[in-house]
């Protein structure tokens, strides 16, 4: 059988359907980006994506915040965890190598096995961190504990320490979690945590990955958790089928195919700099204008994306107006002003303040 042909446009509507982005409400337990993580960088992100995915009102005790993929601070669901810490996990000793970047150099050279020195780091974590503690102050304690291979003298922090990647990466094996709002972090127990001795089907990340941002490939599933293209090969899933976009293969879960075949969507969001829906590593498809995705995607003092029907018609970034908040916003097409009045007051109350208005240019 051909593989199903599909245009660009039907792979956006497809995962705006899948990130739940023309929905109005919903639960802790049918948001899908709860499966792969919602990364909580910057002021509110995680809630705020959580919100213009209609889950405004969650109990903080029923989501936790762990660094995971990427090393990035990412929220779930509390109760999935245990599932997270295996799902999450390297592939294997070469993965995580690849996760840890340069920390990998100095422990092969020394013949330690990076599974193994992740163990190690999060064994030692464990007896440092038994009630809250800030990240300066465990990283010193740490310091003090291992071995020079686990160890780089960071000229930026003027200090030695562990590896950055390594460091995060080893959190949650020890069981622990950040606490939310805080700056520097905060990390503390997780009561009760061990993690699964197997991965949940709902939260398998390339199977997540293929749910939100497919159809996709190996390539970008791999550039998504940092792990090598072989290791996302050998846990490919037996369920993903072929098909064609704008004549490039590309692959999705055979579940989904009726999805990505729907037909328009029409809604309208402010998306958070980091929200789910950017994540996206064929960022050339979502926003093939290079000039415009450079601004999207910087470094540093990223921006906003305005949503409409899939496509990104913008850019929006908070300003502070007193005590209120201001919304500047620079569009790239025609934008009903009313939906993102709409969207800026709801962005205005999940930070618990006043809109003091929507500045359009454009």
């Amino acid at each position: 059988m051909a593989p199903l042909q599909l245009t660009r446009a039907d792979v956006l509507a497809s995962r705006v359907r899948a990130h739940q982005l023309d929905r109005t409400a919903g639960t802790l337990a049918d948001t899908a980006v709860l499966d792969l993580g919602v990364q909580d960088t910057g002021a509110d992100a995680g809630r705020w994506a959580l919100a213009v995915r209609g889950l405004d009102d969650v109990a903080p005790d029923d989501l936790a915040l762990v660094w995971t993929l990427r090393g990035a601070p990412h929220l779930y669901r509390r109760a999935d965890l245990p599932g997270v810490a295996a799902a999450t996990a390297p592939f294997s000793d070469a993965d995580a190598a690849k996760r840890i970047f340069d920390g990998a150099k100095p422990l092969k050279a020394a013949g330690i096995p990076i599974l193994t020195a992740l163990d190690t780091v999060a064994a030692h974590m464990r007896e440092v961190v038994t009630a809250p503690t800030a990240k300066g102050e465990m990283s010193r304690q740490l310091t003090e504990r291992v071995d020079p291979p686990y160890l780089r003298d960071c000229r930026a922090c003027k200090a030695v320490h562990v590896y950055e990647q390594s460091f995060r990466l080893a959190a949650l094996r020890a069981g622990l979690e950040l606490q939310p709002d805080t700056s520097p972090p905060v990390l503390q127990p997780i009561p009760g945590f061990a993690p699964a001795d197997a991965v949940p089907e709902h939260l398998d990340v390339v199977r997540g990955y293929l749910r939100l941002h497919g159809p996709a490939t190996p390539q970008q599933v791999a550039a998504y958790l940092d792990a090598p293209v072989k290791e996302v090969q050998a846990h490919w899933p037996e369920d993903a089928v072929e098909v064609q976009v704008d004549g490039e293969r590309r692959w999705a879960l055979a579940g989904d195919v009726e999805r990505l075949t729907a037909g328009p969507v029409r809604t309208t969001r402010l998306l958070g700099p980091f929200d789910p829906y950017l994540q996206t590593r064929d960022r050339s498809l979502l926003l093939p204008d290079e000039t415009r995705a450079k601004d999207v995607w910087r470094i540093l003092g990223r921006p906003g994306g305005v949503l409409v029907d899939g496509e990104i018609a913008g850019t929006w970034r908070p300003r502070k107006a007193g005590t209120r908040l201001g919304v500047q916003v620079e569009l790239w097409r025609d934008v009903p002003r009313p939906a993102l009045e709409a969207e800026a007051e709801r962005l205005a109350a999940v930070r618990g303040t006043e809109l003091a208005g929507v500045e359009v240019s454009g």
